[in-house]
């Protein structure tokens, strides 16, 4: 039996953090991973869908190339070229993580482990792999009846990270329907595509099959897209997808998907929505995600987990069984790549006697629909629930030199604040570079910075990254480059 300092099970974008944290405090550390390292995130979410969404981005300005003044014949989609891009981008970094962790000093036993004790596993041999309809397969248990390694640690980090949500619908297991993972696994662009769940993942995939000229429709029960963002936010995209040709319902469920006629694959029957029924060659399944531990047998750890399989931690990500941590999407706290990073420093650190935290009331997240959405702290009705007496404004990045010079004018940023203070409670962007410009609301939200503060730095022209500034002018009732609020 193998015995280490800690023993950290999973290798995505928690996992390996934490194992190089610790491992840069002394600790004698191995992960054990089963695929390639870095994850859902690395391998089938975060940094794939980037690489082919930028792929999307580029034929769109392409095909618009003339409104730049660039003359462009014969522009053409390869799907074939698109996907070999996005595989080469992944190796490059699941690498390039593999690199690092043997830099460190970080073993890495590949298998899968199965808990026989609070810090003891047995490593299996791992099932063959495929790409189904589901994304990577793996045999449900792991491959053989013997072990091939025995592990004993002082400490353990569960990072297993999480998988798509199956649908208990009737014809969820029709040759077509997909998950988000299994998206990957698609050979070309489909004709016809049926996106069920309007959030984060859904919003994506239907944005990216749009721009590389799909059909599509996107079904989410709620009253907007992206519920979990702000309503305007998810109002605003509604309004750019209907622009952009992608059918949107919102409001309405799938009841059931069967069986087409010689015109589809496949029928989407739709309740609460003026369609009813949506034709579709290929339907993708993107309504969430569930914890990965079916197969680690946490009870033998003797570990406890929630309703819906999430492992419970506290503070310092400590679960009930001492010695015994629990970081990324198994805690169920917030299903983020960049949660699971600042998650497993916090438990390394803590393992290695050493202070960290995280403050979940700030975490930003990203959605890279086109436009984009970003977001960090309250939303209006959330800062109002919550009994804030709020001051809350937009600014149009058409107000922006740097946004017309881009060609890229769709959207706006919210900044919502106290009213008395002016302390920033919240931001929410809809519109070009989303996501990096989001970083600025973040620190203002840890800093406690006020709307005067943010008004009063000087940012730097002509960018983007001006709209904070002039949102929290805006916020003000002082705006310099949009008109003046109307007086009550």
């Amino acid at each position: 039996m193998q015995e280490y300092d800690l023993l950290v099970v999973g290798g995505g974008p928690g996992g390996y953090v934490a194992a190089i944290r610790a491992a840069q405090r002394g600790l004698k550390v191995a992960v054990v991973e089963k695929e390639r390292p870095g994850g859902v995130c690395l391998n089938w979410g975060c940094i794939p869908t980037k690489a082919m969404l930028r792929s999307a981005e580029v034929y769109e300005t392409v095909l618009h190339a003339a409104d730049f003044g660039i003359r462009a014949e014969n522009v053409g989609l390869d799907y074939d070229a698109i996907t070999r891009r996005k595989d080469g981008v992944v190796k490059g970094l699941t690498d390039g993580v593999a690199g690092l962790l043997k830099a460190n000093g970080v073993t890495v036993v590949n298998g899968h482990a199965k808990f026989t004790g609070p810090t003891t596993v047995d490593v299996y041999a791992v099932g063959e792999s495929a790409l189904g309809a589901n994304g990577p397969r793996y045999a449900a248990e792991p491959a053989g009846d013997e072990p091939v390694d025995r592990i004993s640690a002082r400490d353990v980090i569960v990072a297993t990270g999480s998988v798509p949500v199956q649908l208990p619908l009737p014809g969820a297991e029709l040759p077509g329907v997909i998950t988000s993972d299994g998206a990957f696994g698609l050979t070309e662009v489909p004709g016809k595509l049926a996106v069920i769940g309007g959030s984060a993942v859904g919003a994506e995939w239907a944005s990216l099959f749009n721009a590389l000229g799909s059909e599509v429709t996107i079904i989410e029960m709620q009253p907007t897209l992206v519920p979990a963002e702000d309503a305007e936010i998810g109002k605003a995209l509604g309004r750019s997808f209907s622009k952009r040709g992608v059918q949107v319902l919102t409001g309405a469920t799938v009841s059931k998907i069967a069986e087409g006629g010689k015109d589809a694959a496949l029928k989407v029957s739709v309740d609460g929505a003026k369609v009813s029924e949506v034709d579709a060659d290929v339907v993708l399944v993107g309504v969430g995600r569930k914890p990965n531990t079916a197969s680690l047998d946490l009870a033998a750890a003797g570990v406890e987990v929630d309703g819906r399989g999430f492992v419970q931690v506290d503070e310092k990500l400590r679960t009930n069984v001492e010695h015994v941590y629990a970081i990324g999407d198994v805690t169920g706290k917030a299903l983020l790549a960049h949660v699971a990073s600042h998650q497993g420093v916090v438990a390394a650190e803590t393992i290695a006697g050493h202070h960290a935290s995280i403050d979940y009331n700030v975490i930003p997240a990203a959605t890279f629909t086109h436009p984009e959405i970003a977001s960090v702290g309250l939303t209006e009705k959330q800062a109002t629930e919550a009994g804030h007496q709020v001051v809350a404004a937009k600014f149009p990045f058409a107000a922006l030199g740097r946004a017309q010079t881009f060609g890229d004018t769709e959207g706006f940023m919210k900044i919502v604040a106290g009213e008395q203070y002016g302390e920033v409670l919240g931001v929410h962007v809809f519109g070009p570079s989303a996501s990096d410009l989001i970083t600025e609301g973040a620190l203002a939200i840890t800093l406690e910075a006020t709307l005067d503060e943010l008004a009063e730095t000087i940012h730097a022209h002509p960018t983007l990254g001006e709209i904070g500034m002039e949102a929290a002018m805006t916020a003000l009732g002082l705006p310099v480059h949009t008109a003046p609020p109307k007086k009550r």
